[in-house]
C-alpha cells in the first residue's frame, strides 16, 4: 500500500492508503476519496483548480514541468512547493508524502 497524508483546507489531516500498481493521478485519488477538488479540466493540467502544496515528499517526486509551471504562475497563492495534483502520478515513489489541498472548493 502507498500511504499519503492529505491536509485539507481547514488544516485537518487524514492518512489515505492506495493500492500499489494503481494508475491514477493524485487528483483522481483525492476525488475518489471525496475531497473537494474542482479539477475543472479533468486532469489535462490546463485549469490549475487541483492545486496542492507539497509539505513533505521523497526526492523521487518529479519536478514541476513547464506546462504545469505556466498554470501555477497564474495562481496568486502558488509557492515553490506548488504542484497540480493531476500531474502527480501515484506510485510507490511518493509513498509517505504529505500534500496540502490549496485553491478554491466547489
Amino acid at each position: 500500500m502507498i500511504k499519503l497524508t492529505i491536509i485539507d483546507r481547514d488544516d485537518s489531516s487524514q492518512d489515505i492508503e492506495i493500492p500499489e500498481g494503481i494508475n491514477l493521478s493524485l487528483m483522481e485519488v483525492l476525488k475518489a476519496s471525496e475531497y473537494d477538488i474542482l479539477a475543472t479540466c479533468g486532469g489535462l493540467g490546463i485549469c490549475a483548480t487541483c492545486h496542492v502544496a507539497v509539505v513533505e515528499a521523497p526526492d523521487s517526486l518529479p519536478p514541476v514541468n513547464d506546462t504545469e509551471l505556466d498554470m501555477l504562475d497564474t495562481l496568486p497563492e502558488a509557492g515553490p512547493n506548488s504542484h497540480l495534483s493531476c500531474q502527480i502520478r501515484v506510485s510507490e515513489a511518493i509513498d509517505g508524502a504529505i500534500f496540502k489541498i490549496m485553491g478554491e472548493s466547489n
